[in-house]
């Protein structure tokens, strides 16, 4: 007999079952005069079906019908109301508080770590009189291509790995290489890779690509770890929190980087006078810090039986790229946040040119106007996780787009002012968190653990395959058609976007 033919004689059963134990209550009560008790259900009824077997499971529910955000909706009350209560309730969690501190070290040794690879490069490599421009951008290639190349395959790998083991063993090794910079240099001086290219450069930037490649691993397993401690209504302030650390080690790591290495380089020489490896004790020692923390989190993850398989790369891919296209609100999400990091693309190569024209500031002082950004983009996030779950995703993208296209506009009149320029560069930060936040909660919330890995690496690897588009065209469009209307037509572009991403959201919700 098949299971669908069992279960439909058990369910006959059981309704032939009530049939014949309701008429005999029924004659019972006639005679007894006692009152029935009505009969509300197969299961209270009947606990199990002949010969002792449970019923079967009941099938399972039809997603079209009752989807996992109406289910949030209807079932999931909002997280601790509103207030500072909401982050205090996440931080309270052991678990949370390991992974978030884990994230502080790691990305505070991230944004350092640039620094000091540029800092190195000028003192050991830069010829007398050379500009360091051509030496940095390899540096910045060395960076940012394997995001591209591999943001992807390396979301695979996070599905079929331990969670908690990548998110050690990428920071563990990124210390380890770190450490490993200056006995590199040493046993490179003096000998060429190519004429005119000395061999330690080369191994700087053999160190910058594997950080980098580690890098790519570590982001997909930071964002699908999340869901497996918290609840899906803790997830909002969680991502609040974790968005306000990245933007706030973003300013601190730039701002106070360079003090901070020729600190550490005073002191280890205080200690052992002639070693000059302070930076990297410092970079490499926060990196092996977070991957401490991170060994003691207890994430429950449940692996199945294919997870140490060897990956099929493509399947797989095309497995996560069809979950995308399956479902509305996941592909909404994903392509507003490509939207909204390549409109920040285009202001960092714009946000040059404003410092070249200001009186206060110089060309090479762009990085204040981007400060103001972080900044906003920090109060944002606070802002959405201080507010909790009471606004709707779709509201928090439609008030967030709306900032940002008024932040862009307002940007044509002051771009040559300071101080109004610095305001609205912050109010475009705090629409970008409104977008950026709630996005990334509805990704967590919506994907299924076992596709959570190949989705967020999908998205790092948009969004660095997109974030090269606007750093070209901007350039090219601020050339012919000047500040103000290169601000003008972002601001079109991101309102007509923001319009077709909240009719999405709203037609969907």
């Amino acid at each position: 007999m098949t299971w669908e033919q069992r279960r439909d004689w058990l369910q006959e059963g059981a309704e032939l079952y009530l049939v014949s134990t309701a008429a005999m209550e029924t004659l019972k009560s006639e005679e007894l005069g006692s009152p029935l008790e009505p009969i509300t259900s197969p299961a209270s009824s009947l606990p199990g079906g002949p010969a002792g077997d449970p019923l079967p499971e009941p099938p399972p529910e039809d997603p079209k019908e009752n989807s996992p955000t109406e289910k949030l909706e209807q079932a999931d009350p909002p997280f601790s109301g509103t207030g500072l209560g909401n982050f205090a309730a996440v931080l309270g969690q052991r678990n949370f508080l390991l992974l978030w501190m884990g994230q502080v070290f790691s990305q505070l040794a991230d944004k350092v770590l640039l620094v000091l690879l540029i800092g190195v490069t000028s003192k050991r490599f830069q010829p007398e009189g050379a500009s360091i421009s051509g030496w940095v951008a390899a540096v910045m290639l060395a960076f940012t291509l394997p995001a591209v190349l591999l943001g992807s395959l390396a979301g695979v790998f996070v599905d079929r790995w331990p969670k908690k083991a990548v998110l050690v063993l990428s920071n563990v090794v990124r210390g380890i290489l770190v450490l490993l910079l200056p006995l590199l240099l040493w046993l490179t001086a003096g000998r060429d890779l190519w004429p005119g290219i000395p061999l330690g450069f080369g191994g700087l930037l053999l160190i910058s690509f594997a950080v980098s490649v580690l890098t790519q691993f570590f982001a997909p397993a930071e964002q699908a770890t999340l869901p497996l401690i918290l609840t899906r209504r803790e997830l909002l302030a969680a991502n609040s929190l974790y968005t306000t650390t990245m933007m706030a080690s973003l300013v601190v790591g730039f701002a106070i980087g360079e003090p901070l290495l020729t600190l550490a380089e005073r002191w280890v020489r205080a200690w052992l006078p002639g070693w000059e490896v302070g930076p990297e004790l410092l970079v490499g020692g926060a990196y092996l810090l977070a991957g401490s923390l991170l060994l003691l989190l207890q994430p429950h993850e449940k692996l199945d039986s294919r997870s140490w398989e060897a990956p099929h790369l493509w399947e797989d891919l095309k497995l996560g790229l069809q979950y995308i296209g399956q479902m509305p609100l996941v592909r909404a999400a994903l392509l507003q946040m490509v939207v909204l990091y390549s409109l920040f693309a285009a202001l960092a190569v714009l946000a040059v040119r404003m410092a070249e024209v200001m009186a206060e500031l110089e060309a090479d002082q762009f990085g204040v106007l981007l400060a103001a950004a972080g900044l906003g983009m920090g109060i944002g996030a606070f802002w959405v996780g201080h507010i909790g779950r009471g606004v709707s995703r779709r509201a928090w993208s439609g008030l967030g787009s709306l900032l940002l296209s008024l932040a862009l506009v307002a940007l044509s009149w002051t771009e040559r002012k300071l101080f109004p320029s610095l305001a609205w560069i912050a109010l475009l930060g705090c629409g970008g968190a409104l977008v950026a936040v709630p996005m990334q909660t509805l990704l967590q919330e919506e994907t299924p653990e076992h596709l959570r890995g190949k989705v967020f690496g999908l998205l790092n690897n948009a969004v660095n395959i997109a974030l090269s588009l606007p750093l070209v065209l901007t350039g090219v469009a601020e050339t012919y058609l000047g500040l103000s209307w290169t601000f003008l037509a972002l601001a079109v572009l991101n309102a007509s976007a923001g319009m077709y991403f909240w009719s999405l959201l709203n037609r969907e919700a």
